[in-house]
């Protein structure tokens, strides 16, 4: 029996849903990767930045596309030294600025992925996958990238019966 990882970064607070800002309790990712986790099973790795983003949504998001300019490795809360135990890594985060948030690719740069896959995942509110599988095919150094799932961030709630049935087909 495989054995799933699920590596995720979430935005709890003020993020943007449907033309509006509203406050969430959890993130949007955050509640996918527990449906993921339903679905699979496996070990949940949340991407906690030292830096906490602002929680002004708009002021947020000027500093993930400074981060992204600049091509910024954030430190992190806690690190991921081993994922040797894992046949299969969801990678989970909302889609800033096109790709993951820079928080991401600091852990997934300090790791060996040689005969792993990985499967992408993007909440968004308009742009689907962007470039995350490229970014994320780029940073997971010997990985064997599986198909990807985008859901809207606002649909997320809503989402679980999709997102496990993508879970399921990654791990079947």
């Amino acid at each position: 029996m495989s054995k799933n990882l699920i590596i995720y970064y979430s935005r709890r607070g003020r993020n943007y849903a449907d033309g509006s800002i509203r406050n969430l309790p959890v993130g949007n990712v955050e509640t996918a990767a527990k449906y993921v986790q339903k679905a699979v099973g496996g070990d949940l790795f949340e991407i906690e930045p030292v830096y906490n983003y602002s929680e002004d949504y708009m002021t947020c998001t000027r500093e993930a596309k400074e981060e992204l300019r600049s091509k910024a490795r954030p430190e992190l809360k806690k690190y991921l030294d081993d994922i040797s135990a894992y046949d299969n890594i969801f990678v989970m985060a909302p889609c800033w600025w096109g790709t993951c948030p820079m928080p991401m690719f600091t852990q997934l740069e300090r790791l060996d992925f040689t005969g792993k896959k990985v499967f992408p995942f993007m909440s968004h509110e308009g742009s689907g996958l962007g470039s995350c599988e490229k970014d994320i095919r780029n940073s997971c150094r010997g990985a064997v990238l599986g198909a990807g799932l985008e859901v809207q961030g606002a649909a997320t709630a809503r989402s679980e019966g999709k997102i496990a049935a993508w879970a399921g087909k990654c791990t079947g």
